[in-house]
């Protein structure tokens, strides 16, 4: 069997999982809307865009590139949980590549990462945010945040397969919590202290959002600094960093793994 045809078979068999349990990927996407939802109008009117706009058109692409983020808890819990029932070990026992495992991995959480986007996309219009770009710069914007799914999804699984048991989810809310707000996302780093606006400004998730921002022609909060004039290369050069770093870490780890 092919590592391919093994990667498409456990897909199925992780995406099967949902069907039959579908709260967490449920829960975790009524979490991204109460964030935009609490964020746009409890705190929207006394938070200012630099550059000016609307705070609501400027916040949607931010908590877009969130949501990529915070997907790699699930990915974590899901992989530490394998490990720990024993079910990755039966895996390694089958006659099919080491790649096939991770790949049935990447390929569900891309799935459902992708419905989740749809959604929020879908419920943004619906409270008034707007594409002002074309349609070829809107769709950059969209492989954008799932690249950056992509490279989220490595470090999900390094951390799910060094981490297991209820270490992984712990691990990776001390991971994502800070980093997610440490950044663009909610607000522009240029409100922020300049000492923290600068750490802020150099966030993978920074460039991602900003970068998503400027391809759907919403106000970017950006006015000087390294993401005004390279963000969308930024946004490509971060994920592909990430993903070189934790694929081969995670493929290490996965070779290490015992039972």
């Amino acid at each position: 069997m092919t590592a391919v045809r093994a990667g498409w078979i456990l897909t199925q068999r992780n995406l099967a999982h949902w069907v039959r349990q579908p709260w967490a990927p449920i829960f975790g996407l009524m979490f991204s809307i109460m964030l935009l939802l609490v964020f746009g109008f409890l705190f929207g009117g006394a938070i200012n865009v630099p550059g000016g706009g609307d705070y609501i058109t400027f916040l949607l692409p931010g908590m877009l590139a969130l949501s990529m983020m915070f997907g790699v808890e699930s990915t974590a819990t899901a992989m530490a949980g394998d490990a720990r029932k024993g079910i990755t070990d039966r895996f390694r026992s089958l006659p099919i590549g080491s790649a096939s495992v991770a790949m049935g991995r990447v390929g569900a959480d891309l799935a459902n990462s992708a419905v989740e986007l749809l959604v929020l996309l879908a419920g943004g219009l619906l409270i008034g945010w707007r594409i002002t770009s074309d349609p070829g710069s809107a769709g950059l914007a969209v492989l954008l945040l799932l690249l950056f799914r992509f490279a989220m999804l490595w470090i999900g699984i390094y951390v799910g397969l060094s981490f297991r048991g209820e270490g992984a989810t712990m691990a990776v809310q001390v991971l994502v919590w800070p980093i997610g707000f440490l950044s663009t996302a909610i607000v522009s780093a240029e409100t922020m202290p300049g000492w923290l606006g600068a750490i802020a400004a150099w966030n993978p998730l920074s460039a991602t959002a900003s970068a998503v921002r400027e391809l759907f022609g919403n106000p970017t909060g950006i006015t000087s600094g390294p993401l005004a004039d390279a963000a969308v290369w930024l946004a490509l050069g971060w994920p592909l960093l990430l993903t070189a770093i934790f694929l081969p870490l995670s493929a290490r780890a996965y070779r290490r793994l015992r039972s």
